[in-house]
Order: C-alpha cells, then sequence, then structure tokens
C-alpha cells in the first residue's frame, strides 16, 4: 500500500507541475535575446534547410563551425535521431559537411533522455563559431520560493548537471538576492564574479555586465527561469554565454506577443495543443484510463484513486468550471484519439459546474463519435438527479456510480479487459 500511496502522489505532484505549459524557446531565438541585451555569445546563425545551412556556413566568415540540432530538450549532444542518425552536435568544417549534416538532422526526430521515445522533431539547426573555453561556469535566474524573490545562482563548476553539483558540494553554489526593483548594482555583480573566481578586473566588469542584463531580461521579458550553463571564459580572454535556456509565464502572454510569437507547437504534444484552443487543461500521460474531471484537485484525486486501484491514468484534463456540452464533447474526442486508452473515468462534482451540462456533453459526444470505449461515470452536486435521469434515458452504455472507489476500480478493471 505504501508503494501505491507513494506511485499516486508522484504521478499527481506530476500532472500538477506540468498543468501550465511555461513557454520555451529555442537555443537561437536565445541567443538571439541575449545579443539584443548586449549579453556576448558566439556568432550563431539558424537554418531551416540543408541549403540553407551550405549557405551560413560558406558566408560565416569561418570553417570551423559547430552545427546544432534545435529542439527543445536537453541531452541533444548525446541524443540519436529516429533516421540512426547519432548525436544532436556535431563539428562540420566545410558548407559542404555542413549541409551533409544538416540533411541527417533536418526534417528527422531527435531522442533524448528527455524527449521520450518518440523524441521531437527537428525542424532548424543552428551554426555557431567554435570558441574554446578556458573555464566554465553556471548562471541562472530564478524565482526562489524561500526568499519569495529572485535570485542570481552561479557556479564555477559549469557544464554538467547543476543538482549534481549541490548535491556533492553546496558551498560550489553561490545564491544571491536580487531586489526586484533595483536590479543588480555593478558592484554586487563584480563581488559575483570575484566570488567565481574572475581575476583581472576586465573580466570581473564583463561577467558583471551579463548578470546585471541577464535579471533585466528575466523581468522585462516575464520570464520564470533564465539558465546559461556554460557561460565561458574563453582561451582568448572573453566572456560568453555558450547556451541558455529560458522559461517565460504564460500568463504574460497578452503582453509578452513577440516572446510568444516565438512558440514551436511541432515541440510539443499535439493534443495538448489541441486541449488549449479549446480552454482544456489537459496532459497526455502513458497509462489507459482517459481521465475527464472539473478542477485540478479532484483531477489529481481521481489520478490517485486510480493509481491506488492498480490503473494508470492516461492523462489528466480538468474541464473548468465553465465547461459546457460542447467542450465537454471536445475533451471525449482528445480523449478518444489516443489510441492507448481503453477506458474512459468521469468523475465530476457539481458545484459551480452543472451535472447535467456534463451528461448532456457525454451522451452527445458517446453518440456523435460512436464511442465503443467503456465509459464509467460518477457525478456529484448540482443537478445532479436530472443529469443521471439524461443518462439513464439516453439508452447508451454508460455505467453510473455513486462511489469514487468503486468507480475507480471499475474502469481499471475495465480498461485490463
Amino acid at each position: 500500500m505504501l508503494t501505491s500511496l507513494r506511485k499516486a502522489g508522484s504521478l499527481a505532484r506530476a500532472a500538477s507541475a506540468g498543468q501550465r505549459r511555461f513557454l520555451s524557446i529555442h537555443e537561437y531565438q536565445s541567443m538571439k535575446l541575449l545579443n539584443d541585451y548586449g549579453i556576448a555569445t558566439p556568432k550563431s546563425i539558424a537554418a531551416k534547410s540543408p541549403q540553407e545551412a551550405y549557405d551560413v556556413a560558406k558566408n560565416f566568415g569561418r570553417d570551423k563551425l559547430v552545427i546544432k540540432a534545435q529542439v527543445l530538450a536537453g541531452g541533444r549532444g548525446k541524443g540519436k535521431f529516429d533516421n540512426g542518425f547519432q548525436g544532436g552536435v556535431h563539428m562540420v568544417d566545410s558548407p559542404e559537411q555542413a549541409k551533409q549534416v544538416a540533411e541527417k538532422m533536418l526534417g528527422a526526430h531527435l531522442i533524448t533522455k528527455q524527449t521520450g521515445a518518440g523524441g521531437r522533431i527537428c525542424n532548424a539547426v543552428m551554426l555557431a563559431e567554435r570558441r574554446q573555453p578556458a573555464h566554465e561556469y553556471y548562471v541562472a535566474v530564478l524565482n526562489d520560493r524561500a526568499s519569495q524573490g529572485v535570485v542570481l545562482v552561479a557556479s564555477a563548476q559549469g557544464g554538467m548537471n547543476i543538482e549534481e553539483v549541490a548535491a556533492k558540494d553546496p558551498t560550489a553554489i553561490i545564491t544571491t538576492p536580487i531586489d526586484f526593483d533595483k536590479g543588480l548594482s555593478k558592484s554586487e555583480a563584480i563581488s559575483i564574479a570575484q566570488k567565481l573566481g574572475f581575476k583581472d578586473e576586465s573580466t570581473q566588469s564583463e561577467a558583471a555586465d551579463i548578470f546585471i542584463n541577464l535579471y533585466r531580461i528575466f523581468k522585462d521579458k516575464d520570464a520564470t527561469q533564465i539558465e546559461i550553463n556554460p557561460m565561458a571564459l574563453t582561451t582568448d580572454g572573453q566572456v560568453l554565454c555558450m547556451d541558455a535556456k529560458f522559461g517565460f509565464d504564460d500568463n504574460a502572454a497578452f503582453r509578452q506577443k513577440d516572446i510568444f510569437a516565438l512558440r514551436d507547437i511541432t515541440q510539443e504534444e499535439p493534443s495538448e495543443v489541441e486541449a488549449q484552443k479549446a480552454d482544456l487543461n489537459f496532459i497526455k500521460l502513458d497509462g489507459s484510463i482517459g481521465c475527464l474531471v472539473n478542477g485540478a484537485g479532484l483531477a489529481m484525486a481521481t489520478m490517485d484513486v486510480l493509481s491506488l486501484h492498480g490503473g494508470n491514468p492516461a492523462n489528466f484534463l480538468d474541464v473548468g468550471g465553465g465547461a459546457t456540452p460542447d467542450t465537454v464533447k471536445k475533451a471525449f474526442e482528445i480523449l478518444v484519439s489516443d489510441p492507448k486508452v481503453k477506458s474512459i473515468f468521469i468523475n465530476i462534482f457539481g458545484g459551480i459546474m452543472r451535472c447535467d451540462y456534463i451528461a448532456e456533453g457525454v451522451i452527445k459526444a458517446a453518440k456523435e463519435l460512436n464511442l465503443t470505449i467503456p465509459l464509467v461515470v460518477r457525478l456529484k452536486g448540482t443537478k445532479e438527479a436530472e443529469a443521471k435521469q439524461m443518462i439513464r434515458e439516453s439508452g447508451l452504455t454508460i455505467i453510473p456510480f455513486d462511489s469514487l472507489d468503486d468507480a475507480a476500480d471499475r474502469a481499471v478493471q475495465l480498461a485490463a479487459a
């Protein structure tokens, strides 16, 4: 039982954490944003066809370049494409070689430790000048729950997994609170650079300016996270941001139209994109029981109880308090489009939401979609009696329950059958 509880709890937390998308952007887009704020990076240019990669390399001004697959996932260098090509990061020494590598990357799916078995499609590559680091650093600007403010996190041990660094040597992490209105002062930023080990005034000043401008981006663009790993002191004495990972708050989309125009939906789960268009909170999971609920808390509780009965949810789907019969029908379309779904469990508590609206949507969807997947329904609350009457009179094979445990157990049995 303890194991089941842990599994259920972790599943619920995962769904809760994934409820909002938090926009991410590609590396080549991140580099441009950094440059717009005066932050130095290796020169880099994106290409979206093999010929374009050839042309970029030919006009770059130097032969020795790096070509990187642009997918929204970590571990690209150690990834593998679904066509068998190994690695999403390669050194190239000529325009011809750049074209050859781009041909193998573009249009293929790159599979890394973060993408899952299906991988993510590569629609662009980035060509960048090779710069040799003499030392690598880690820098991030984050919201900090403990201080309830923004912090700059830095370490002289960059270019590696920062969580592992923190676990092995907490003293290697330098955390500096940032005044939200004033940002970092130059003296504060130089002090951080000195703690990181920058020796001379020139590189200390370059690093300090990067810290200051990273916070400017964070505040100006409503970022939730900026991570530079690594920031490098190069062998020729420059301080450069070699890679960047950005996250932006979805709630700011109305005022950050330039940033949200960069969204690449080809990197997202198609069913989640479709659900978002209908104002549904939907996260695809790996199980076989489709879930339709109202309210994030009820969604997590539903997934927990399914897990406790030995089942695995196929999704997190919250239709919210303002769902209409048409919204419910759209939710059904998304659920049944997943071939892994073997049963559907509807668990509705009618407070703001009316149960009869849910019943109307369920009946409409079941008829119009010629639903053959077993359907278990538990309705409680506003207009409950009317909803149950509608289901009884529908003539459809819908299995009703009053008990959450009984309903969940039946949905698990049907999925297994």
